[in-house]
């Protein structure tokens, strides 16, 4: 996801960990919004997460219902940190319906950036919210899976989901 763990680029946050069909999650948040989620795996040390906010709460009822096929579109006050272009490209990420993907090169065209497909997937690689800004809905030319920062498996996994196959319980 970034150079820096989460965990230490977000130690002044707020941070819940869950448990989801995907790997383990922590949450991180600020007074006001969601700042990252990150892919920690089952072995985590779970004392780096510490505090709550309604915030949290929220995201970790929202993504469970994802999960379990009762939400298509996340209602969470974002503040994704990062630059001018990439903000653009995770606007423009969360544009693509639930069940549908475009390509990296769809979505540098949507950006003004014809050309930097490339841009567009470093951008996407840099995604502080995956799920919730749905980088796993882009995928390179003629529908290859590619570039998903937790891993490919990980990208499958949500792209059958949503197209109902393997549909958690909550």
């Amino acid at each position: 996801m970034s150079d820096m763990l989460s965990s230490e680029k977000y130690a002044e946050c707020l941070c819940r960990e869950m448990a989801s069909p995907v790997g383990r999650l922590a949450l991180y948040a600020g007074e006001e919004s969601l700042l990252a989620i990150e892919f920690i795996g089952t072995s985590a040390d779970s004392s780096l997460c510490q505090g709550d906010s309604a915030i949290l709460l929220e995201t970790e009822r929202q993504l469970l219902a994802y999960f379990s096929g009762r939400l298509t579109v996340f209602n969470l006050p974002l503040l994704p940190l990062g630059t001018d272009f990439q903000i653009s490209v995770w606007q423009a990420m969360r544009q693509i319906p639930f069940g549908v993907t475009r390509t990296y090169g769809e979505i540098a065209e949507k950006v003004g950036s014809k050309n930097k497909a490339r841009a567009v997937g470093q951008a996407a690689n840099k995604n502080p919210l995956p799920i919730v800004i749905p980088c796993h809905r882009v995928v390179g030319a003629g529908n290859r899976l590619t570039g998903f920062a937790p891993g490919i498996d990980k990208k499958a996994i949500l792209l059958n989901h949503e197209q109902g196959v393997g549909i958690w319980c909550a």
